[in-house]
């Protein structure tokens, strides 16, 4: 059982409760919360990304497997993408 998962899951699902359900969208950073057309849309999908990748970290604490390490990049270049994809579709 891997530590650092679990702790890096428990982060998502606090963030994916945050960010999702409250819709405190002021704990995201890299965009203009002036220029956001829909932040409930906003909200709605990067909780669920967070919610999708704790669960994604949950479920590698406890595999034994040396290719689990491939989550960590997996995260990051999908926050890449998700704000890549903010920044054009969502911003005015």
């Amino acid at each position: 059982m891997n530590q650092h998962f679990i702790i890096i899951a428990a982060i998502l699902f606090v963030l994916a409760y945050f960010i999702g359900v409250k819709k405190q969208t002021w704990l995201l950073s890299g965009y203009n919360q002036q220029r956001v057309r829909d932040k409930d849309k906003l909200a709605r999908l990067v909780g669920a990304y967070n919610f999708i990748m704790g669960m994604m970290m949950l479920g590698g604490a406890f595999i034994s497997h040396p290719d689990v390490q491939i989550l960590f990049p997996i995260l990051i270049i999908g926050y890449l993408v998700l704000l890549g994809y903010v920044n054009t579709k969502m911003v005015e």
